[in-house]
């Protein structure tokens, strides 16, 4: 592991097992915040560095469940720029796997609250989901949830967006993707063909860029996630509470500014992500979505320029609109708060 700073932190990190338990080891980690001093730019194009593991390269079926995937990935390269010098590399593994739907596992690391918003309004491309977004966001150490918080936890993908250097993903990879293709379309020879790969390969897409919620964690997950920073219990009052009881569980909105809400969260521990979409059931008058917690049966959702998984990715960091940077906007290496490294596996897409 490379560091860029002279001096050195000592921390604990700890990475997930398959069983979901944490093995805990010593690690030493020097972060520093590398946005500052450059000279101004554009935003560059995302990069998405796939990889293909044996499991779906070895399928009969690989040419379209390769090219499903890579229909996914040409959407968000497309899609959305990063506010950097040089464009960023973010790598995902993707491999078929047996049960459930869909299921991302990703590296995260612990940085100061002050960092992170001060990051993000460097970033900021001028459009209206950065201005409405920032808008609402205090710019001091702490985060705006009655957490006492000043830390918070974001993915190494996200961070790079955001110019972070020095943040290596464990494994080698900012994401590695499941995909249960037994059961979608198209899918493995055989396969049911219930539901739909595109957007489940977007939904987990999605997470490892950033998108998912710490609500309801505990040790290291007690700290807020960026997506968390967005979420709304009613008009102006952000929420970082989940619920183990869905039927008393406060309802919870995706919201820029605590008003407008273009998608209501799953706010309860009924087997799904605390920052995917309520779908078990649908809210009344919606459709399905791609950040849906539960797939709908038979149904084919995709991602669009403003759907609310874009909106949300756009005001977590990622751009959609390049402008150039101000030249009065700048920060200088600061050392980031950095207590710890983990990697988490998310629940993952379910079946309704």
């Amino acid at each position: 592991m490379r560091f860029k700073a002279s001096s050195l932190l000592s921390t604990w990190g700890a990475m997930r097992s398959p069983s979901g338990s944490r093995l805990v080891f010593p690690t030493i980690l020097a972060i520093v915040l590398a946005i500052g001093a450059v000279p101004a730019h554009a935003d560059v194009a995302l990069n998405i560095i796939a990889t293909f593991d044996a499991t779906i390269t070895s399928d009969s079926n690989a040419a379209a469940i390769e090219a499903t995937i890579n229909t996914a990935i040409s959407f968000y390269e497309a899609t959305f720029t990063t506010h950097t010098a040089a464009p960023i590399g973010v790598t995902i593994d993707f491999k078929e796997m047996a049960t459930g739907l869909g299921q991302s596992n990703t590296s995260l690391y612990k940085v100061s609250y002050q960092s992170f918003i001060n990051a993000l309004t460097a970033a900021n491309s001028g459009d209206a989901t950065d201005t409405t977004a920032l808008a609402g966001l205090p710019t001091g150490a702490n985060y705006p949830v009655v957490t006492g918080s000043t830390t918070i936890d974001v993915k190494t993908a996200e961070l790079r967006a955001l110019g972070y250097t020095g943040v290596p993903p464990i494994g080698g990879f900012d994401g590695t993707i499941g995909l249960n293709t037994s059961i979608t379309t198209p899918g493995s020879p055989g396969s049911s063909l219930q539901y739909s790969l595109l957007a489940t390969t977007e939904h987990e897409i999605d997470e490892v860029l950033g998108l998912g919620s710490d609500a309801g964690g505990t040790g290291f997950f007690a700290d807020p996630a960026p997506e968390d920073l967005f979420r709304y219990t009613a008009a102006g009052a952000r929420s970082f509470a989940g619920n183990a009881n869905c039927g008393t569980a406060p309802t919870a909105f995706f919201s820029l500014n605590g008003t407008a809400d273009p998608a209501q969260f799953n706010n309860c521990n009924n087997g799904g992500d605390y920052g995917d979409w309520q779908s078990s059931p649908l809210p009344g008058g919606t459709n399905p979505k791609v950040q849906d917690a539960f797939a709908t049966l038979g149904s084919n959702p995709s991602l669009t320029a403003t759907s609310p998984e874009s909106i949300a990715l756009d005001a977590m960091g990622y751009n959609q609109n390049p402008v150039p940077e101000p030249t009065s906007l700048v920060l200088f290496g600061s050392v980031l708060a950095v207590t710890a490294v983990f990697t988490r596996r998310r629940t993952g897409l379910r079946k309704s």
